[in-house]
């Protein structure tokens, strides 16, 4: 199908554009159509503009996703620069727009002397992906400190709502039909001691113990029950491990690379034997964290 052009004056609206630009793993067909709002404002008005049949697919900094090498049909919005804001409210609450890089939050309520924020650091994307999943880092998740939520539905109507409109679960968050985060509310308390230091600090033990530099999603899978899915896959020898262009990396079993030429198959099927290889030496089901999201190659999405 094709997405109606809506009547925008307004932030960069680009036909055909390669998600390979826009992911993490740098892999990726075209988008049908691809929108980054330089406002909030922006962004309602094109929502209420847009065909309501139009597909969507909402991206922040597009870690946490794998494109396929077919594209995305429909519309991709990109949230990190009309949804960029982070501010102190009373009461040690802080506000945040779903475009804001988590590790920014995180240094953020460092610099504030609010805690306990110092998980954020960890976690590769921005604070509308870790609404959408509950992404957690270092023992902590991110529902764990939201007070309220403000989403919009296709048609822009923006709603006020909290926790108890969401069912949430370790890495899965499920609330009303058809409605987008546009930021949260989290509450604080006052941090002990030096809370940017251990900011610095996990950073650098990420830095220490993952991949970071290279093309990756992050983890690719979630952890199990009172396991690791890091450990499971290194005990699978799986390490070093390559289909076409994607590897799974020697330095953390639960990341894998794109060594510069995969492709999103690649990736994918990789992601798949991973899987494979682990039910059968261990009898564990891994479950990917991260969205697969498109059309296989030689899709049309014009």
């Amino acid at each position: 199908m094709n997405a109606a052009m809506p009547a925008s004056g307004a932030g960069q609206l680009r036909p055909h554009e390669p998600m390979s630009r826009h992911t993490s793993w740098r892999v990726g067909g075209e988008a049908e159509l691809y929108f980054r709002p330089d406002t909030r404002a922006q962004l309602i008005s094109f929502l209420k503009d847009l065909d309501p049949v139009t597909p969507l697919l909402w991206v922040g900094l597009g870690s946490n996703l794998l494109v396929r090498d077919g594209g995305i049909r429909g519309v991709v919005i990109a949230t990190a620069r009309a949804l960029g804001q982070v501010e102190q409210l009373p009461d040690n609450v802080v506000a945040a727009g779903a475009g804001v890089p988590c590790t920014a939050l995180a240094r953020r309520c460092a610099r504030w002397g609010l805690g306990p924020a110092e998980f954020f650091a960890g976690i590769p994307g921005t604070v509308g992906g870790a609404l959408t999943m509950n992404a957690g880092a270092f023992d902590g998740a991110t529902w764990d400190r939201v007070l309220s939520v403000e989403t919009v539905d296709r048609s822009g109507t923006v709603r006020h709502r909290s926790p108890a409109d969401f069912e949430v679960a370790y890495r899965h968050v499920s609330g009303p039909a058809g409605e987008w985060f546009l930021g949260a509310n989290f509450g604080f308390q006052a941090a002990d001691g030096d809370a940017l230091a251990r900011v610095q600090q996990l950073m650098q033990q990420r830095q220490d113990s993952q991949p970071l530099g290279e093309a990756s999603c992050g983890s690719v899978f979630r952890n199990p029950p009172d396991d690791f899915a890091a450990r499971l896959i290194e005990a699978a020898d799986l390490k070093g491990h390559a289909i076409g262009g994607a590897i799974v990396s020697d330095k953390h079993a639960n990341f894998i690379l794109n060594t510069g030429n995969a492709t999103a198959a690649d990736v994918e099927q990789l992601i798949h034997h991973v899987q494979d290889v682990v039910m059968a030496r261990h009898g564990v089901t891994l479950v990917p964290e991260v969205h697969i999201v498109g059309e296989a190659a030689g899709a049309d999405v014009s």
